[in-house]
């Protein structure tokens, strides 16, 4: 997968502004600029900016891997623990798989600043099945 470009069309993703910079077998990156549009109003971005990110990130990057065996990846869970906020800057997502079954990955991402400080750490889980024909 090139940079920048996420597997079809990721709706959310483009409305938050995601740039896909890296989408390997072992590694996904991205990042999106913060902007009014992703502020909460105390001007901290919005917890689910966070996981919007993980969730984009790990369903394209278990999609490109099960998608050549007709099968579909989709969020199945989804949890966010926030540490820090990010108020300025660009908001960095790094996602490393911990277990690739036949009907469920499991990834773990770490969001972090433009200063490389861990800011939210989510657990997604992705769920695998068959495309459906109909």
């Amino acid at each position: 997968m090139e940079a920048g470009a996420p597997p079809g069309r990721d709706g959310l993703g483009d409305l938050i502004g995601l740039e896909y910079l890296e989408m390997g077998p072992e590694e996904v990156r991205a990042r999106l600029e913060v902007t009014d549009d992703v502020r909460q109003p105390v001007g901290l971005v919005h917890g689910g900016v966070f996981a919007s990110m993980a969730e984009s990130l790990c369903s394209a990057a278990t999609w490109l891997n099960v998608k050549d065996d007709g099968m579909a990846a989709m969020g199945q869970s989804n949890s966010a623990t926030f540490i820090r906020p990010i108020t300025e800057g660009h908001v960095n997502a790094t996602a490393r798989p911990r277990h690739r079954g036949r009907t469920t990955w499991v990834w773990d991402v770490e969001i972090t600043d433009d200063q490389e400080r861990l800011c939210a750490l989510v657990r997604m889980t992705v769920a695998v099945r068959p495309i459906r024909s109909d």
